[in-house]
């Protein structure tokens, strides 16, 4: 905002504004703040010093719009976490033999071993089976390792009480938390990719530690407080164990909600298509983002497989193979759809890009939804429709696919149009590519 002496200015980011007055009589760079400025105190000089301390260079700008409420919310839940965790501490320290003369440093020391060893398996396993899930679903396995770091907790606190079964539930609430370990610092680095705006991931990635290693200190001071308190009032630990559990699960819930991820993956490119099909009109990523589940994913799309084998499309196909052998040899067709017992499969060509991916998701999804979906009427189910022999998925393939290449065109300037980041997909393809073999790989 210009001053009423129209003076030169210049901003650092959204924070701080200079103002220059050109017309002074002694000298021509003065440097002054403007009128809000000059009455700046003590308080407004720790508050500056506070943001560039623990937010990244040039927020708000810098940074996506729900940033500010996600790490609120993400404060909260990483202060509860320290609390029990503390609880926690406290009772495996217990169950090691702290405190108990008859305790011994080698048994301890096993019982350490054991529980570290399978905490590693558990992360090998874990990142193995569910890994490629991690980018394409970072809201739902956020929360789900948070919940899984709360049954962590609640291991430990229910080991001491069962000692015969100590080392087992020991290395049990290990193999949770190494889960938590893998899922929550890989959707971690999602959303701060997600959150970053000028490539500056490290930036955001470094203010977010800083905050919540300030969080873990505060929570460090309340841990002196209440250890003291909680000693040997086992009532008063599951009372606070429940409390913090509860406001944890709530913050983090509240925290996953709040972001609003512009690029699509399966859930939400489901929400877009059938409220595109039921109205014909295109929901941004704040709509879609309120109606995506983050408990679960979207009951129907679970029954949709990109990138599958070819021999799940061949044995539905009921054609000579001389007909098949003619579909795979033609190099326009990049992906082809089947469907079989409630289940759509796509099989993609070698060398497909996004784009087509893309594509072939749609056509999965708009026959998925006129399959399922036969109570609800429109123009474009009803096209659809009119395509569909349920006896010969070849032929509804056949006559499905130059509609969707037409439609696909309005999807994606609709898409875009509507704020929707199409640089990059998250549909989670299997590997699965077909090629006729007159070419090598």
């Amino acid at each position: 905002m210009v001053t009423e002496k129209n003076d030169l200015f210049e901003t650092y980011g959204a924070s701080q504004r200079y103002y220059y007055d050109l017309k002074d009589e002694e000298t021509n760079h003065i440097q002054h703040y403007n009128q809000k400025e000059k009455h700046k105190g003590f308080a407004n000089k720790i508050k500056e010093t506070f943001k560039s301390g623990f937010l990244p260079q040039g927020y708000p700008t810098s940074v996506s719009e729900d940033y500010l409420e996600y790490q609120l919310w993400d404060t909260v839940q990483a202060f509860c976490s320290s609390i029990t965790g503390m609880l926690a501490t406290q009772a495996i320290l217990k169950g090691y033999g702290v405190g108990n003369e008859k305790a011994t440093v080698m048994a301890a020391s096993i019982t350490w071993m054991l529980k570290d060893g399978a905490g590693m398996i558990g992360r090998i396993m874990f990142a193995w089976l569910k890994g490629t899930q991690l980018d394409c679903d970072a809201k739902r396995w956020r929360l789900c390792a948070d919940v899984l770091n709360d049954t962590a907790i609640f291991l430990d606190l229910l080991a001491p009480i069962f000692k015969s079964y100590f080392i087992f539930i020991a290395c049990l609430s290990s193999i949770t938390r190494s889960i938590v370990g893998v899922a929550g610092g890989a959707t971690r680095a999602a959303l701060t990719l997600h959150q970053a705006r000028r490539n500056n991931m490290a930036d955001v990635s470094a203010k977010d530690g800083s905050q919540e290693t300030l969080v873990n200190l505060m929570a460090l001071i309340a841990s002196f407080i209440l250890t003291p308190i909680v000693a040997d009032r086992p009532i008063l630990v599951w009372f606070l164990f429940i409390l913090f559990t509860f406001f944890h699960l709530f913050a983090n819930y509240r925290a996953v909600s709040c972001v609003v991820m512009e690029t699509l993956n399966m859930n939400r490119l489901y929400i877009v298509m059938q409220h595109f099909i039921e109205h014909e009109a295109f929901l941004s990523p704040k709509q879609v983002n309120k109606l995506e589940p983050v408990l679960r994913r979207h009951c129907n799309f679970k029954d949709i497989c990109i990138g599958s084998k070819l021999g799940s499309i061949i044995r539905t196909y009921k054609i000579h193979n001389s007909d098949l052998e003619e579909i795979l040899k033609n190099e326009r067709n990049q992906y082809i759809v089947s469907f079989d017992q409630g289940k759509v499969y796509v099989a993609l060509r070698h060398g497909v890009d996004d784009s087509i991916i893309l594509q072939s998701s749609i056509m999965a999804i708009l026959l998925d939804i006129a399959l399922r979906s036969s109570d609800i009427n429109s123009q474009y189910l009803n096209s659809i429709r009119s395509c569909i022999d349920k006896g010969n998925p070849h032929s509804t393939f056949q006559r499905l696919k130059p509609y969707v290449e037409d439609l696909n065109v309005k999807l994606v300037k609709g898409l875009s149009a509507n704020g929707w980041d199409l640089t990059k997909y998250h549909l989670n393809a299997d590997e699965w590519r077909y090629q006729w073999p007159d070419k090598a790989l």
